[in-house]
């Protein structure tokens, strides 16, 4: 393996894990943006798929970047994707967690603090849309993507539920040639 392979991967990884604000899966489509468009490292579905893997694992939604290091470039991408977004934030975290203590008060940082929410949930919202679309699951994806999402929001049953519905509608159609 390319030694420049590492270093791309650490510079993609720790220059969007700067931006992760909300947490990782709110910069999916720049992650997908990167690894598909900019340096076609895979294509759409199978970011799609490895994106999959790496929600319904148990753990972080780190494991992103762990994973899609792991397609480039096995093992030791697996680490270098890790560590590059992981340590640039968690030290952006870490000195604004001090700044924040230390300046709690001030009128700024707390419209600051405030403004961030939304931006958070757009990102969010942003990462459904594109893992949605890098899927590629025709119209019948969409409407059980949507109806799960509809479900999920409306009422209090466990997300799981939802998703373990729409997964088996989706192959029980795909098996009958209707997906």
């Amino acid at each position: 393996m390319e030694r420049g392979v590492f270093a791309q991967l650490f510079v993609t990884f720790g220059i969007i894990s700067l931006m992760a604000i909300g947490g990782a899966t709110a910069v999916v489509p720049e992650v997908h943006r990167q690894m598909v468009d900019v340096l076609s490292w895979m294509d759409a579905p199978t970011f799609a798929r490895l994106f999959a893997i790496a929600q319904t694992a148990p753990g972080p939604n780190v494991m992103i970047a762990s994973i899609l290091g792991w397609h480039v470039a096995g093992t030791p991408g697996l680490l270098v994707a890790t560590a590059a977004f992981m340590l640039p934030s968690s030290l952006l975290a870490l000195a604004c967690s001090r700044g924040l203590q230390r300046f709690s008060g001030n009128r700024m940082v707390q419209v600051t603090t405030l403004a961030l929410v939304p931006i958070a949930l757009g990102l969010m919202l942003a990462s459904g849309i594109v893992a949605a679309l890098a899927a590629d699951a025709g119209l019948v994806g969409f409407a059980i993507t949507a109806a799960t999402m509809v479900v999920t929001y409306r009422s209090k049953v466990n997300p799981l539920v939802p998703m373990a519905l729409g997964t088996v509608a989706y192959v029980a159609l795909w098996s009958v040639g209707l997906a």
